[in-house]
């Protein structure tokens, strides 16, 4: 069955649409509804293993949070000598233990294509991190060799839905990852999606389960609540 959840879940503005009281118990309330979040904060600031071990403790058996590699590596250095951070982030992923979801590891998007480089990064990175790549620059999918280079690593083509963004229907690996950005044509992050566009998803959605892979899909767009309700729909569409 596909996991469906969010992009992060600290917002604020969630308060009356997901969340009540305190944010201490917002991660609670989350975990209540939903059963995988796309930690997006590990982006910002790469968390403390006991961070993350916290909140290994604090979500239920079956939950899984998929992890955000740090900008560090990915925006940063852009792939450069990964090896202090690839030690960092594995650390950080065993302490999630069985909580531990994908690995979301979102280039930069002025990274042009370079195939050495993201080779010699995903031979480097442990197989169990489940990768995912998100390619942000267009020169990624010119031609036909970089989805065999994932393939060859089971590393995951991230799927994604987003204003200037291709949306390209690609299995590279088991697991389908899909990123979902917002409707609006001109801006990232915003507008909510149609039931319409919804159901188109959730039928992709089946046709990647019956081809035997296990799907992830997370909103993005969280303004006024937006990624909250379109998660909703989509798991009463797929009766998840």
């Amino acid at each position: 069955m596909a996991r469906i959840g969010t992009s992060g879940w600290v917002y604020p503005h969630w308060r009356g649409v997901l969340y009540r009281g305190d944010q201490r118990g917002w991660l609670d309330q989350y975990a209540s509804e939903f059963d995988t979040v796309e930690l997006n904060g590990s982006f910002y600031r790469w968390p403390a293993d006991t961070r993350f071990a916290s909140w290994r403790d604090r979500v239920p058996v079956g939950f899984e949070m998929a992890v955000k590699a740090p900008r560090g590596l990915t925006h940063a250095r852009r792939l450069r000598d990964p090896g202090v951070w690839i030690e960092r982030i594995t650390r950080g992923l065993h302490a999630l233990d069985g909580r531990r979801g994908p690995l979301i590891v979102q280039l930069h998007p002025a990274m042009e294509r370079d195939d050495e480089r993201l080779d010699a990064f995903l031979e480097a990175l442990p197989a169990w991190t489940r990768p995912v790549i998100e390619f942000r620059h267009p020169s990624w999918t010119d031609d036909g060799t970089i989805f065999p280079l994932l393939e060859r690593h089971g590393a995951a083509y991230c799927v994604m839905s987003g204003a200037r963004l291709p949306c390209i229907l690609r299995a590279t690996a088991q697991l389908v990852y899909v990123r979902l950005h917002g409707p609006d044509p001109e801006r990232l992050y915003d507008g909510s999606y149609s039931d319409d566009d919804l159901a188109w998803w959730a039928e992709r959605i089946r046709e990647w389960e019956g081809s035997g892979h296990e799907v992830f899909a997370y909103f993005n767009n969280d303004g006024e609540g937006n990624a909250v309700r379109n998660a909703r729909t989509l798991k009463r569409m797929l009766g998840a």
